[in-house]
């Protein structure tokens, strides 16, 4: 079956949320890359691929909201990629390498070891790093 076929309920979702972006299958994987309006809207999309069981061996996915609605203003989310580590996350969102231990202690509640973190984790990541 064609992850396209699989997927398309979480395809059909993102859609929903005119999702500006892309879903396209390469590399015997679906990449799912774009951004909606909300986090909610993100979350719901996030629920639609976690429906398949493999998800994690088939689905490459980033999708961020333009907007969140809760969380201190400016707060973005990352989707944590295999081979990711909080210090290379720190360095993209952040531009702070260094800065790891500030997306840590924002995601304490799901965090218990800052080199502890697993593809599709949703991190929190703040504004600016606090210094």
């Amino acid at each position: 079956m064609a992850l396209r076929e699989k997927y398309s309920n979480a395809i059909q979702t993102a859609k929903n949320f005119h999702m500006q972006g892309a879903a396209e299958e390469r590399d015997g994987k679906l990449h799912i890359k774009g951004t909606v309006q909300t986090q909610d809207e993100a979350n719901k999309i996030w629920d639609a691929i976690k429906t398949i069981p493999t998800w994690q061996q088939e689905v490459i996915a980033d999708v961020r909201a333009t907007s969140p609605t809760s969380g201190p203003q400016g707060e973005r989310t990352y989707t944590v990629q295999k081979g990711d580590t909080l210090s290379r996350i720190a360095k993209e969102m952040l531009g702070d390498a260094n800065a790891y231990m500030d997306i840590f202690n924002a995601n304490k509640d799901q965090l218990k070891d800052p080199d502890m973190i697993k593809p599709g984790q949703v991190l929190k990541i703040p504004a600016h790093a606090h210094r």
